[in-house]
């Protein structure tokens, strides 16, 4: 049985992985430093990158000869 390929390359799953966790740094940080609610958007963008990251990863775990409608 082989497993699927998710529809994110290599170096986008890691660019991925970057960025999500850039931005889940930053949330906390500039809730320290700032006084707005503008750190609500870096964890919204975190929970984003982190929600096509489990796609992907449910794609890769999925069997190759398995239906996309799932």
């Amino acid at each position: 049985m082989h497993q699927g390929s998710g529809f994110l390359s290599t170096r986008q799953r890691r660019l991925a992985w970057l960025g999500f966790l850039l931005a889940a740094v930053q949330a906390p940080v500039s809730a320290r430093l700032v006084d707005d609610s503008s750190w609500l958007f870096s964890l919204c963008v975190a929970l984003m990158v982190a929600t096509v990251i489990i796609a992907d990863d449910a794609a890769r775990r999925r069997p190759a000869d398995a239906p996309s409608s799932e």
